[in-house]
């Protein structure tokens, strides 16, 4: 990774972001800036960052809880920048998808030494894109929103984190252990049921037939797949 990779920085403390930004221009990277979790996570599908800097104590939003809804759609490195030094708070971090965690105050040659370190390991060519175009049907993982010829569908939690998973996977098969494993935990690998329900509520909502399926496609005693024109 050169010098010229983009760092997004989301932190709230505008004396904190104007440091980072000055030590981070000064090593060749370009920098953006956002103050809240909302801001930041809108930034980061824009901009599609190299590495995320986070703060977790924003005022919108946790930063763990911005953490998880990034890494629902990029796997991009991200380095924890937080006040919170307990154990408790970092291991968090880092079970969430975290690549490293610093704790303020910090050294900053420390930090762009840890930097340079996540940018050398990061992932090339793996990152989701974060908007997912299925002819008329459109998967916004960033602000978790779905469209159908324009218009927004209504899905609940569970619905929406279905689709979504299906979406990372285009025209792949998804099993049923792994969709329940995934969005209703480990204990609920067999309770293909659960999933059966709400695949067929998604399925109604999206005015899908099931017979002749333009989106969700059944894999009988395997799982499902989501197709159409990518």
């Amino acid at each position: 990774m050169s010098q010229t990779a983009t760092i997004l920085v989301i932190d709230d403390e505008p004396q904190i972001r104007k440091f980072l930004r000055i030590s981070l221009v000064s090593q060749g990277y370009k920098v953006v800036e956002a103050a809240t979790g909302g801001e930041g996570l809108s930034q980061a599908a824009l901009t599609q960052p190299d590495l995320l800097v986070l703060d977790l104590g924003l005022p919108d939003m946790d930063g763990q809880q911005v953490l998880r809804e990034f890494r629902e759609w990029s796997r991009v490195p991200v380095l924890v920048l937080s006040v919170r030094a307990s154990e408790i708070q970092k291991v968090e971090a880092l079970d969430g998808g975290a690549n490293d965690y610093v704790t303020k105050p910090f050294g900053i040659q420390e930090f762009l030494a840890r930097v340079r370190a996540l940018l050398r390991q990061a992932p090339q060519g793996e990152t989701q894109p974060a908007l997912i175009s299925l002819g008329p049907l459109c998967i916004d993982l960033a602000y978790r929103r779905v469209t159908l010829d324009g218009v927004e569908v209504a899905l609940t939690r569970k619905e929406y984190a279905v689709l979504a998973q299906l979406a990372r996977y285009p025209g792949r098969v998804v099993t049923q252990q792994q969709l329940l494993k995934d969005i209703w935990g480990p204990t609920h690998a067999e309770d293909s049921h659960y999933l059966r329900i709400v695949v067929g509520h998604v399925r109604q909502k999206l005015g899908d037939d099931p017979t002749a399926p333009r989106f969700i496609v059944t894999e009988p005693g395997v799982g499902y797949r989501l197709v159409g024109d990518a």
